[in-house]
């Protein structure tokens, strides 16, 4: 993620449905409070686009919006970044350096996947948060800086703090609010309003006069897929499968693009040593059965292009029989997750 100190309102961020408006409330009450503030969240649900929104929100929507991807960075490197360094504090160190705090004075700063920080820059943080202050790299003057903190990450941080990999006096002050996005398979017709606003876009792009409209297979399948790459997922889809109808009504979703009739067959998974029992031991039936179970579900869902419905027709049962099935062995990015790893 770039440094980002523009002061333009960010990117569209479209919802109707009862759990996004109840997000957008809370988040638009936080937003002017002085506090720092914990975004929730799974991959491509909007972290920093809600990050970005309480900043244009809040008192400080004239000052910088600075923003720093923590899992982009070595640990050796997320403290520089940070904080700056003086000159000479390491090779190739040549001049003073202005870190993310410095630049965001005033301002807000955006740390995105905060649980990657290491321990000894989480101390450092802590004293911004507690003091105002903080000295650069290699230099023993402390340097005053106002910035409100915005946290985003999809990762347990109460486990992190309970394993030692989070500081929990860290975690106490970052928490002044945390505000959890829902996930796009909770959002119920929002679906279909984004795939519109992306396909409309998409047009745009391609300099088409309208963009296409879905026909009722593809709000079908919108609807029926569990979008386990969300928005970020969603929009991907919509854009692929837009230029690929050519300007005709969307009848299709172009869920995988490495779907090919040519592709080569993946191999079998040569039985190992390690998988036989022991010598004496039988497999559980009921183990067998679930292993049996997943196999076809997953199977199903691949055909299907991870479109439910299909899926359940294909294998002959109804939507909340397969619905059930989904839920009992972990949803489908736990089966998609579990048959790409045995190959």
């Amino acid at each position: 993620m770039a440094d980002s100190t523009a002061n333009t309102p960010p990117g569209e961020a479209l919802g109707q449905s009862e759990a996004f408006l109840a997000f957008g409330e809370a988040l638009s009450r936080v937003a002017r409070v002085e506090r720092p503030v914990l975004i929730l969240g799974e991959r491509g649900t909007g972290k920093e686009l809600a990050a970005a929104r309480l900043h244009y929100l809040s008192p400080r929507w004239g000052e910088p919006l600075v923003a720093l991807d923590c899992a982009s960075l070595t640990p050796s490197l997320i403290e520089a970044e940070l904080f700056g360094h003086e000159a000479g504090a390491f090779t190739g160190a040549q001049d003073r350096r202005q870190g993310r705090f410095e630049r965001a004075h005033h301002g807000t700063l955006f740390l995105d996947e905060i649980g990657n920080i290491p321990l000894t820059v989480q101390e450092k943080i802590l004293r911004v948060v507690e003091y105002g202050s903080f000295e650069r790299v290699g230099g023993s003057r402390p340097v005053q800086v106002d910035a409100r903190i915005v946290g985003a990450t999809n990762a347990d941080l109460p486990a992190l703090a309970r394993a030692g990999r989070f500081k929990r006096d860290l975690l106490d002050r970052l928490s002044f609010e945390v505000l959890t996005l829902p996930p796009l398979r909770a959002r119920g017709d929002d679906v279909l309003l984004l795939a519109r606003h992306f396909a409309a876009r998409m047009a745009a792009e391609l300099g088409w006069p309208q963009a296409p409209d879905f026909g009722p297979q593809a709000e079908e399948a919108l609807l029926g897929h569990s979008w386990p790459g969300n928005v970020r997922e969603l929009k991907n889809v919509v854009e692929r499968s837009v230029y690929r109808s050519e300007g005709q009504v969307v009848e299709h979703l172009e869920m995988d693009p490495f779907a090919s009739p040519y592709a080569p067959p993946i191999p079998p998974k040569t039985p190992t040593t390690e998988d036989a029992p022991a010598p004496g031991a039988e497999l559980p039936f009921k183990q067998a059965v679930a292993d049996f179970e997943k196999g076809l579900l997953s199977e199903a869902l691949q055909k299907s292009r991870f479109n439910q419905k299909q899926a359940a027709r294909r294998l002959g049962l109804s939507y909340h029989q397969l619905r059930g099935l989904l839920k009992k062995y972990g949803g489908v990015e736990q089966l998609a997750s579990a048959s790409s790893s045995s190959v």
